[in-house]
């Protein structure tokens, strides 16, 4: 569902450029909302969330799309936690779809999914757990449960499986979500260079936070 925001990026109180490839690890307090701009089209955004003051509740896959009784996200969608709470709800949307299945990339499921050479190339899981060692005291990779990746496009099959196509954004395109909880906000600006979806040419992205309405 495509819902535009009413939000002036001139009003933000916070506006990162986020190079691809990089992490970011940021608090989200409650009611402020956040912004995660497609600058360039097809990128995609890897993303957790955590309970800002109890880390080991965080973003549930599961819990999300039962309660939504969808796979995707769009505007409208709560993101549930471990323990079956509205953690932040996307308000506003002009990319219309974003995966939940398939997951970060990784140095393991790059070999398998391309070539063995490919173990060595930037992955998401690695992005977040550096981010997680610096982040502060506590995380660690127990701490890293299934991502929402933003703008990618992971249809799946009758047959049940997953298919990585090429993106369904373009150039300015945008998420926002707005937390129902404190929350510790962790993404990779995906790196992946081996299927298209981020049109095999990773790129930045932006961030932006206003504060409560």
């Amino acid at each position: 569902m495509l819902i535009p925001s009413p939000l002036d990026p001139a009003q933000a109180i916070y506006d990162q450029i986020v190079p691809a490839g990089d992490a970011w690890m940021h608090p989200l307090h409650t009611g402020q909302t956040l912004r995660i701009v497609d600058l360039e089209g097809n990128q995609a955004v890897d993303t957790l969330f955590y309970n800002a003051h109890d880390p080991s509740e965080r973003y549930s896959a599961p819990d999300t799309v039962r309660a939504q009784g969808n796979l995707y996200l769009t505007a409208g969608t709560r993101l549930m936690s471990s323990e079956g709470r509205a953690m932040a709800t996307i308000t506003a949307d002009t990319c219309g779809r974003h995966d939940t299945l398939g997951g970060a990339c990784a140095a393991e499921s790059n070999q398998v999914r391309y070539a063995l050479e490919k173990r060595y190339m930037h992955n998401c899981r690695d992005s977040f757990l550096l981010a997680l060692a610096n982040g502060g005291p506590g995380f660690s990779k127990r701490d890293l449960p299934s991502n929402i990746n933003f703008f990618m496009n992971v249809p799946v099959t009758p047959e049940g499986r997953l298919t990585f196509e090429d993106g369904i954004s373009e150039p300015g395109k945008y998420v926002e979500l707005t937390a129902a909880m404190d929350l510790i906000v962790l993404v990779s600006n995906c790196p992946q260079l081996n299927n298209p979806c981020n049109a095999y040419n990773p790129t930045p992205v932006r961030m932006l936070i206003w504060d409560c309405a």
